[in-house]
């Protein structure tokens, strides 16, 4: 009875605060110095550790046992040092019992093992090869922390930094015949400016294209599919394109074949004309083929331009004062055009791309010519306040001119009647 109220406060504190079950691992390693440490340390900040694993918990053993050789007995299942090989099916022993696993996260899958082995690490790790990525080069050892911290290397701020860690290994990749530039050009893509310069967490990184445990290269046929899961309408208008059939007969990578796929640029028309257009490299500039992305260029350019003349002259009336709001208004209509323009290139015809900046053209003339009426009425206002300012000094001189006649009087009154 005297051992209920230790049992009732240890039920009723959270887990952080409750009395920690003796863990003989811990006491000893945090007693040694070096490499020794390390885990013991670094563990205080482990997933596990928060809900209430322990190091018994993969390595098996007795940490209730303060004798070194009872805690490690291979009789109380003490594993050690666990080989590469069985490290997905140790951490599978957990996370694939969704009885377990949705004590702590009802809504995270328990199929990681099962992705895995479909995964190029996980068939080259099932032949025997320890050098390929498994859960703990990705995840971490005994400092495994949530995806959702910043501090985790499969954070998306964190992640393509992980996958070079191999992948940027020019002596490891050398085993595999792979190249090393992946994450250096991905670095000079508009992802990477979306993720790491804005904190988009939703940009793409390595895991939105090749999987997190399933990790596979998208195969070529799929690539649009792939872009497709982020870009849904840029995939519909490349079915509707010409370039499918061509891009599926020749075994094409869809959409990379003219935006790359690690360093996908900010778009221009110059992938449409120009000394380096990614249509010239199929299209002869004499072709069908050629013409139509020149003039398709030319109508995106040529929209914009006339865009931004609008813009200008709407600022300056602004700026002057003039109510200029119902085109402003209406020239995010022509902005909208603009950008039907640009994404109707994917459909590949130029009637497609020839509607929308049209009607972007219509507008641009139509605001641009309400920002020469606000301009033209501020110059009559001017000159109306001109000529007001004008009546208003006249005025004033001539009120000066009869107040000092009247005083020149005043004064003449005063000095002949003294004479007097």
């Amino acid at each position: 009875m005297r051992r209920w109220p230790a049992l009732l406060i240890a039920a009723l504190l959270p887990p952080a605060l409750a009395p920690a079950a003796k863990d003989s691992c811990l006491e000893c390693h945090s007693a040694l110095d070096g490499n020794l440490a390390a885990p013991a340390a670094a563990f205080k900040n482990d997933v596990h550790a928060r809900r209430g694993f322990g190091c018994a918990s993969c390595h098996g053993g007795d940490p209730a046992q303060d004798d070194p050789a009872a805690a490690m007995s291979r009789a109380r299942g003490y594993l050690g040092k666990i080989a590469r090989t069985e490290v997905p099916r140790m951490c599978a022993r957990c996370h694939s019992d969704a009885n377990l696993i949705h004590k702590f996260r009802p809504q995270q899958r328990v199929d990681q093992l099962a992705q895995y082995r479909t995964s190029m690490h996980g068939k080259r790790l099932a032949a025997g090869d320890t050098a390929v990525a498994n859960c703990v080069d990705c995840h971490g050892v005994h400092d495994i922390r949530e995806v959702k911290d910043a501090l985790s290397p499969v954070h998306p701020l964190r992640l393509p930094q992980t996958c070079a860690r191999c992948h940027a290994n020019a002596a490891l990749m050398a085993r595999y015949k792979l190249p090393t530039v992946q994450f250096e050009e991905y670095r000079q893509s508009v992802h990477w400016e979306a993720l790491a310069k804005r904190r988009d967490l939703s940009a793409p990184s390595c895991a939105s294209c090749h999987g997190n445990h399933g990790a596979t290269p998208p195969q070529v046929t799929s690539v649009a599919a792939v872009c497709g899961s982020c870009h849904a309408l840029l995939e519909d208008l490349i079915r509707k394109s010409p370039h499918k059939s061509i891009f599926t007969a020749a075994g094409m990578g869809g959409c990379a074949v003219c935006h790359g796929n690690h360093k996908v640029l900010r778009t221009s028309i110059e992938l449409l004309a120009g000394a380096n257009a990614v249509c010239a490299q199929c299209h002869e500039a004499a072709s069908a083929g050629g013409a139509a992305a020149t003039e398709m260029a030319k109508l995106i350019s040529g929209l914009n331009a006339a865009l931004d003349r609008s813009d200008r002259i709407l600022a300056q009336a602004a700026r002057d004062g003039m109510e200029v709001s119902e085109a402003v208004l209406r020239q995010q209509e022509g902005r909208e055009a603009l950008v039907k323009a640009r994404v109707a290139v994917h459909v590949s015809q130029l009637e497609a791309v020839a509607a929308p900046a049209k009607e972007g053209l219509a507008i641009a003339a139509e605001t641009h010519r309400a920002g020469q009426a606000a301009l033209r009425e501020r110059d009559v206002r001017r000159l109306g306040l001109l000529f007001s300012l004008a009546a208003i000094s006249l005025t004033i001189a001539g009120l000066w001119l009869a107040l000092r006649s009247i005083e020149r009087r005043s004064r003449e009154a005063r000095i002949s009647s003294g004479g007097d």
